[in-house]
């Protein structure tokens, strides 16, 4: 099927917007308070949807669709965890970081533990969204190469550029902005993907059920205890430590929590962004599922080559009615941008903030205006390049949890370390960083089978926090 010209024209239409929209906001920015917090003016209800639009990226509208179309729902336990995540986050992250005065959110472990803290946790967090960027991008080319038959690597090629020009131009508010409206437009998307599939089949919804319950589409995974496979516990355990460390200590949230006008719609928009994301991935399971019943009904409509992360493009463009077509493409481009483009940003501020303003020599608002525009222009790059790797990963889901798991470095229990307890100085949060990364180090490349990947976040960040915490102890009783 090729696509029509109503297609084309909704889908160039809403992303000419979205660049000249997002580009238009670089008048706005006089200083780097407006292009990395907006000077705190932003309305609660545009930081919510742009939290939302953050986390729900080509990732979850592709890949969580292939992810149980190839399974189950296993992955949605990950899910679970995001609303309690954000609850504390809003009772406890908001009202402390929207008392630190630097928009960095490691400037607090430079306080705690010295520099070399700070600069590890920027590093690992530079490193995690480079993944991000990259993983974002291959997913959002899928649809793209599907609908105008151009190759993978030119549509991610193409992409960037268009990402990169309105990010580096507008900065946060660019970002937040068209945040809101990319979100809306995804989750619309999503709705009517699901009102179709439901009606697509003989039957009706029911045989959707029907199918997905024969097959053992609706499990949650096994909740048997072993941690070297993706069981319940395993998944959960993940989310929560991903999520935890994702409202606690990622700079794309602390950002908007201090781009927010007080701490009351902060607050608001951390819990109207987080607990949206719960229903709407629920959405994207339920799609999966629906596809694996209706090609196990119709299979002479699906090729035996297009499996995993192509099924539900390949469903959107030989599918769904003409304009319907357009509309979910540009929704999913829409994902992906918002996520990319926040990615950039933030990433971006660390940059200036993390390794830059430390200097001693204070640098003018024309020096940090250009060091924000070169960053994100750099790593918007990276971005790509690591997107075109991503080409030859089976289930790029899976590979941006791993590459999560990994980088993220278990920073989280460091900055437990420094905010829960006083008594942990610089040389007991060093050895337990230390033994942290050996231990994910270990678990990533020793080729063992007794640990599944989405440990390493987990495990990494107990064995900083309990080693820290246990030496500080073991050492004052010895003085």
């Amino acid at each position: 099927m090729q696509i029509s010209t109503i297609d084309l024209i909704v889908f160039l239409v809403f992303t000419a917007g979205t660049v000249l929209f997002g580009s238009s906001f670089v008048r706005k920015n006089n200083n780097a308070a407006d292009y990395t917090s907006g000077n705190g003016t932003m309305p609660g209800f545009v930081v919510g949807m742009s939290i939302f639009a953050t986390y729900v990226s080509s990732i979850s509208f592709l890949a969580l669709p292939g992810n149980a179309y190839l399974g189950n729902w296993n992955s949605l336990v990950f899910s679970f965890t995001i609303p309690i995540a954000a609850i504390i986050a809003a009772k406890f992250f908001v009202p402390f970081y929207r008392n630190i005065s630097s928009i960095s959110a490691y400037s607090f472990l430079e306080e705690r533990f010295g520099y070399w803290a700070r600069a590890y946790a920027a590093s690992c967090y530079l490193l995690t969204q480079i993944a991000r960027i990259g993983s974002v991008l291959f997913l959002m080319a899928l649809p793209m190469s599907s609908m105008l038959g151009w190759s993978i690597p030119l549509i991610i090629i193409l992409t960037s550029i268009c990402v990169i020009i309105y990010s580096v131009l507008g900065g946060i508010k660019a970002v937040m902005w068209t945040d809101a409206i990319q979100g809306t437009i995804l989750i619309i998307g999503a709705i009517m993907c699901v009102l179709i599939l439901l009606f697509s089949l003989p039957d009706g919804p029911v045989q959707i059920f029907k199918i997905g319950t024969e097959f053992n589409k609706f499990s949650l995974g096994s909740f048997g205890l072993e941690l070297n496979t993706s069981t319940f516990w395993v998944m959960l355990m993940y989310g929560t430590f991903i999520n935890l460390q994702n409202f606690g200590i990622d700079q794309n949230y602390v950002q908007r929590y201090k781009s927010a006008r007080n701490i009351k719609s902060a607050r608001f928009s951390t819990l109207f962004g987080g607990l949206l994301y719960m229903p709407v991935s629920f959405f994207f399971f339920f799609i999966g599922t629906a596809l694996f019943a209706f090609y196990k009904v119709n299979p002479t409509l699906l090729p035996v080559e297009v499996t995993g992360d192509k099924v539900f493009p390949y469903f959107i463009i030989n599918q769904l009615p003409v304009g319907v077509t357009g509309l979910l493409i540009a929704a999913i481009f829409a994902a992906g941008m918002s996520t990319i483009s926040t990615s950039i940003n933030s990433s971006a501020t660390i940059i200036l903030t993390d390794f830059f303003q430390h200097r001693k020599k204070e640098l003018t608002e024309k020096q940090n205006m250009k060091i924000l525009y070169f960053a994100s222009f750099v790593l918007g790059l990276f971005g790509m390049l690591v997107g075109l790797a991503m080409m030859s990963v089976k289930s790029a889901l899976d590979a941006w949890w791993s590459l999560a798991g990994i980088f993220s470095g278990g920073m989280l229990g460091l900055f437990l370390l420094g905010y829960i307890s006083q008594k942990v100085k610089n040389v007991h949060a060093f050895v337990g960083v230390i033994a942290g990364l050996s231990l994910i180090a270990w678990i990533t490349f020793s080729g063992q089978t007794v640990l599944h990947n989405y440990m390493t976040i987990v495990l990494g960040t107990l064995t900083i926090f309990f080693v820290g915490f246990g030496l500080s102890l073991v050492m004052k009783r010895k003085v």
